[in-house]
Parts: C-alpha cells; structure tokens; sequence
C-alpha cells in the first residue's frame, strides 16, 4: 500500500489546520508561564502541543486504529518522561519543584493529542481549563482562600 499516493491536498490542508490550532492553543497555555518567567513558556507548550499533533493526525492517517494507539501511548510515555526531567527536589526548602510544569505539559500534550483526533471542541474546553489553571496562583480571591484554608487545617492538626 503506498501511503504517500493517497495524501491529498484536502488531507494535508485539514492537518495544516490543526497544526496551527495546536500551535496557538500550546502557545497560549504557555503564556502565563512565560509571562511570570516560568521555566517552560511559549515555546515547549506550543512544541508539546504541535508534537502531539502531528504525530496523532499521521497515525489517523494511516487508517489503523492499532497505530494510532500506539502512537498516542508513546506520546504519553514520552512526555511523562520529558516531565520527569523538569520535576527536582530543593533540597534547600524541603519541596520538590516543577510539579504543576510536568503536569500542564502533560496535560497539554492530551489536548494536541485531541486536536491530532480532530476533537477541537474538548481542544479549547481542555486548553481553557488548564489555563485557568494556570493563572489561578494569581488571583487575590483564590490567594485568601487558599491561605484561609491552610490556617484551618494547621489549626486543625494542631487540635489532633
């Protein structure tokens, strides 16, 4: 079976597409990151996103469900492992960093994954999602919370 002879111009135009809507939404989950000077911006959560995509939508391609299986498994393993690099422990503050980073970039390999699937809609449900998630530290409203409800429960260990 030749598989180049059967790529059309409308197949490669639909994936040009998506490769463009992972772009911008890897780019703009990457924003706030970029903005605060976060270690993965722009730049990784639109390479993650477009990565995810474009190795998804060859798969589909190929018309076998099994490949495209394999294909997006592999992109969850290689990703995983792309995070466990950015994840360390500061040994100097007893907490490990880079958690929220390995997880968003996680997540945002799942949504070029989506968008490979052509699954735009949980696309920007899930891009919308995480970037909430993402700007949520910044919020006053959600800062008074959080720190309320650590008092609580500091107050509430101390009582055990």
């Amino acid at each position: 079976m030749d598989l180049i002879g059967k790529m059309d111009l409308e197949n490669e135009l639909s994936i040009a597409l998506r490769l463009l809507i992972a772009l911008l939404l890897g780019a703009w989950i990457g924003f706030d990151r970029e903005k605060h000077g976060g270690s993965a911006g722009i730049r990784t959560y639109a390479a993650v996103c477009l990565g995810a995509t474009l190795f998804t939508a060859i798969g589909q391609h190929l018309n076998d469900t099994a490949a495209v299986s394999r294909i997006i498994a592999n992109v969850i393993v290689g990703i995983g492992f792309l995070g466990a690099g950015i994840i360390y422990k500061n040994d100097k503050r007893n907490q490990s960093q880079g958690l929220t980073t390995a997880a968003t970039i996680w997540c945002t390999a799942a949504i070029g994954v989506a968008v490979g699937l052509n699954m735009l809609i949980i696309a920007f449900a899930s891009s919308a999602a995480i970037f909430f998630l993402l700007i949520l530290h910044h919020q006053q409203w959600y800062l008074k919370w959080k720190k309320k409800m650590q008092e609580y429960h500091k107050n509430e260990d101390l009582d055990d």
